[in-house]
């Protein structure tokens, strides 16, 4: 399966878990359901994932932590806030540079 194709059952999954509970809840709750989601239709998940810089060899524990990473191709960082800060896109793309993975999902339930 290929990233497009993960995006896009993980783009309608996150589309009707909003319709269905709408903005305002934590984000863990939609982390949960939307892992649960996932798992239900067969796609391999991780959840809260570390994420390690590795520098001249040496495994650097940062803190970082994916929300969501999907058939080891998509990341999904989840939000659930009034307005994306500047933060939260340099947050994802400094995990797809870590990680080497292609294609990454900041997903606003709010």
């Amino acid at each position: 399966m290929t990233e497009n194709e993960i995006s896009k059952i993980i783009v309608n999954s996150c589309y009707q878990i909003h319709v269905k509970l709408g903005p305002g809840l934590l984000e863990s709750v939609y982390e949960e359901i939307l892992y649960s989601e996932l798992i239900e239709q067969g796609l391999i998940v991780e959840r809260q994932k570390a994420i390690p810089v590795i520098w001249k060899g040496t495994k650097m524990n940062l803190g970082f932590r994916a929300d969501l990473i999907v058939e080891n191709k998509v990341i999904i960082e989840l939000k659930s806030v009034e307005l994306i800060a500047p933060v939260h896109p340099k947050q994802l793309l400094t995990y797809l540079k870590i990680t080497g993975l292609k294609l990454g999902l900041l997903v606003n339930f709010n």
